[in-house]
């Protein structure tokens, strides 16, 4: 345990994906918290490991083109449910967003009852293969986050929930297939819950450093303790939360 087992060049695409993770899912993820729709994070990203899986199913692998159709429509068609959802039954919204995450985690499991494999596909969309991306799926993230962030920032006050759902559904679609479904609710909700007592611009970007701080303390402490990145990497950004998140408190308290 040094940093003498700690590969660099395994650890900086890693650092680069938690970055792009972060740099859709702290805005977003203030959002969820305003609008109290805290688990549709994990919904919408089991819908879309599910459509993942149901490619793989059908013997796409080989085509990741298809597998990100498949991915990003499934997505899309459960982002555009729960924005239906909300027009019309606002008050059970989170029991929608409940029920379709367990559909959706069910559905997967049924899809991969005959997989030999089918537990460790499930392992890898839950807790994520961050240290095995690669510099040309990233420069590819990067591209689609930059069109996000436009939209998204472009729109200004104006965003509708459409909007809201359009690019949350895009967004969940590539970071699930990067950092698991544990590491998108973390990073989603964490910072958001931690910089709830701020405002604005400071607020945005107090949520940036904590998640960047959390996700290089995490990263290099599983390469160092031989741990499950994912994992690891949520507890690191449940810590930081804590201390960020007590911090704060203590200051608007004086």
């Amino acid at each position: 345990m040094s940093w003498a087992a700690v590969e660099w060049s395994i650890i900086a695409p890693a650092m680069v994906a938690g970055l792009l993770v972060l740099s859709t899912h702290v805005p977003l993820g203030q959002v969820v918290l305003k609008r109290g729709i805290i688990f549709i994070d994990l919904a919408i990203a089991q819908v879309a490991g599910m459509g993942v899986i149901a490619a793989s199913a059908f013997g796409w692998d080989e085509n990741r083109w298809l597998v990100q159709v498949a991915a990003v429509g499934a997505a899309l068609l459960a982002a555009a449910g729960l924005n239906w959802s909300e027009k019309h039954w606002p008050k059970t919204q989170e029991a929608l967003i409940g029920t379709l995450f367990v559909l959706a985690a069910t559905g997967s499991i049924l899809l991969l009852a005959e997989n030999p494999h089918g537990g460790e596909h499930l392992k890898d969309l839950l807790v994520g293969q961050i240290l095995w991306t690669t510099w040309d799926l990233l420069a590819v993230i990067a591209a689609l986050y930059a069109v996000l962030l436009v939209i998204w920032f472009g729109a200004g006050e104006r965003k509708g929930t459409m909007i809201f759902y359009g690019v949350f559904a895009f967004a969940v679609t590539a970071s699930v297939q990067v950092v698991g479904v544990y590491l998108v609710f973390a990073s989603l909700i964490l910072p958001a819950l931690a910089t709830r007592r701020l405002k604005g611009r400071k607020r945005l970007w107090t949520g940036y450093a904590l998640g960047a701080v959390s996700y290089f303390t995490g990263i290099v402490a599983s390469s160092i303790l031989d741990l499950p990145t994912g994992a690891v990497a949520v507890w690191a950004l449940a810590l930081v939360s804590i201390v960020v998140g007590t911090w704060i408190g203590k200051r608007h308290w004086e």
